[in-house]
């Protein structure tokens, strides 16, 4: 037996054995307990945050699809606007088409102020623009010619170019006069002919007052072949083309232009003189109204009413067989849009021209089972050949229907509007929910570092009370260490050999 300074010597030891074991315990986990810690740590700690964080990405996808939803609505309000413009204007809407009957004489476009009319058109010659040719110098264009400055003019504008020795040929001349910074309005070039090669300098812009003159100065005069100034007689290029006006005559009566495009000599009418008439022969100008335009812009808007009015069903409705709701169901703005668009597309205007007093006498109504406006586009054609102008007064004017919803939607999508409104609590409402993420997370962390210290701590004392268990049972039960010895005994007495 031992004795008993041995006895406490030896629980020192294992002590100290058993304290080193803890001390390495406390940085793993589940050895001493074989429990698996980690797994059981997050697991509580996803249990005791699961309510609050399903919370709140519940709140954070409901707010984020009502975004997306009021960001559709906003786009077909947009759509529905932009189609607005054009029927707000009585006389824009009322619009009229020109033709031109021979159309080699000329072409007729309409602006808002045209009126319906006919109209007699001769044209005795087009306007166009001066130009001049030198004579015929040997060379390709490469020959020189001479040096000085060229003072070209056109109208009252002027420049002066500077022709020396490294541009004194006709092509360096050509290229002077074009890349002049204050070029008057010419331009220059070099054909080759049979002769040899000659100048050619032309004008940009037709009418009598843009006639060229092309004077030299200094140098050693090698310039003068390419003077024009006929107001000293000096025509030493040859004007191939003179600059004039176009001539023409409307029901008879003469009207100049200084250029083709001719606009005002009919109300509202540009006209484009494309030949000179044949002697005598006058062509017709008509004016009439015309429906396309106004077809095709009503028809734009009934399909963007109906874009707004599809929205409006499909963000706040309720679908029974599926049991979804729109993002927006029972919406009190969506709603409230929806009954003033109904309000304004019922407009009846009793006092308005013409027996086209609703949507309706034009062929627009309203589908029962959708809500959609359904339009009749020969009722529809049928209303605006009849009566184009009352057409107009129905959707624009103060009180017109275009004017209507045009201020309806500024209500909700102009600066400060509605919408603008709704966005920004939507937005401070995601930002108060992500705040309360972070916080959970934040809280979450904490719990988990807690649980993770305290199961750390139990794992530890688990392994000191598992080697003070060995300990004792190697004190108190020593037969399992001397089982060794006594089974040689027994082999020994066995085998009949005694010591004497």
């Amino acid at each position: 037996m031992s004795s008993p300074v041995s006895s406490t010597s030896s629980a020192a030891s294992a002590s100290g054995a058993s304290t080193g074991t803890a001390a390495s315990l406390i940085t793993s986990t589940g050895i001493g307990s074989g429990l698996n810690i980690s797994a059981i740590v997050s697991s509580l700690t996803a249990n005791y945050g699961a309510a609050q964080t399903n919370s709140l990405a519940s709140q954070q996808s409901t707010l984020n699809a009502q975004v997306s939803a009021f960001g559709t609505f906003s786009s077909a309000l947009s759509t529905l606007q932009a189609t607005l413009s054009t029927l707000e204007n009585p006389t824009q809407l009322a619009g009229y088409a020109a033709t031109v009957a021979d159309k080699t004489i000329a072409s007729a476009t309409t602006s808002s102020d045209a009126v319906a009319g006919q109209y007699s058109l001769q044209v005795q010659n087009l306007a166009t623009a001066a130009t001049l040719t030198s004579q015929a110098f040997t060379g390709s264009g490469t020959t020189e010619i001479g040096t000085g400055t060229l003072n070209i003019t056109v109208g009252a504008a002027s420049t002066s170019v500077t022709i020396d020795s490294t541009n004194d040929t006709l092509a360096g001349i050509a290229s002077a006069i074009n890349s002049a910074s204050n070029n008057p309005g010419v331009t220059a070039s070099v054909i080759s002919t049979s002769g040899g090669a000659r100048l050619v300098i032309s004008g940009t812009s037709t009418g009598t007052a843009n006639a060229i003159t092309v004077t030299q100065s200094g140098g050693n005069g090698g310039l003068a072949p390419l003077v024009y100034d006929p107001t000293d007689n000096i025509t030493n290029l040859t004007q191939t083309t003179a600059a004039q006006d176009a001539n023409f005559t409307l029901n008879g009566y003469p009207a100049t232009s200084a250029n083709n495009l001719v606009s005002g000599a009919i109300t509202g009418v540009t006209l484009d003189l494309l030949g000179v008439s044949a002697a005598s022969t006058p062509t017709t100008v008509s004016v009439t109204p015309d429906s396309t335009a106004a077809a095709t812009s009503i028809g734009t808007f009934v399909t963007a009413a109906n874009g707004v009015i599809s929205a409006i069903q499909s963000l706040t409705g309720y679908d029974p067989s599926t049991q979804t709701a729109g993002p927006l169901n029972g919406n009190a703005t969506l709603e409230s849009f929806q009954n003033q668009l109904a309000n304004i597309l019922d407009t009846v205007k009793s006092g308005n021209t013409g027996g086209i007093s609703s949507l309706a006498n034009i062929g627009i109504t309203t589908d029962a089972n959708t809500g959609s406006l359904v339009s009749d586009s020969g009722a529809l054609n049928n209303a605006l050949t009849a009566n184009l102008t009352s057409v107009g007064n129905l959707l624009g004017g103060s009180t017109g229907i275009a004017t209507q919803l045009n201020s309806l939607i500024n209500q909700y999508t102009g600066p400060g509007g509605l919408l603008s409104s709704i966005n920004q609590g939507l937005q401070a409402s995601l930002t108060n929910v992500s705040q309360q993420q972070s916080a959970l997370q934040t809280e979450l962390a904490a719990y988990s570092a807690t649980l993770t210290a305290q199961y750390n701590a139990m794992d530890t004392a688990v392994a000191s009370l598992k080697e003070m268990q060995t300990y004792l049972t190697a004190e108190f039960n020593p037969s399992s260490s001397t089982s060794s010895s006594s089974s040689s005994s027994s082999s020994s007495l066995s085998s009949g050999t005694l010591g004497t």
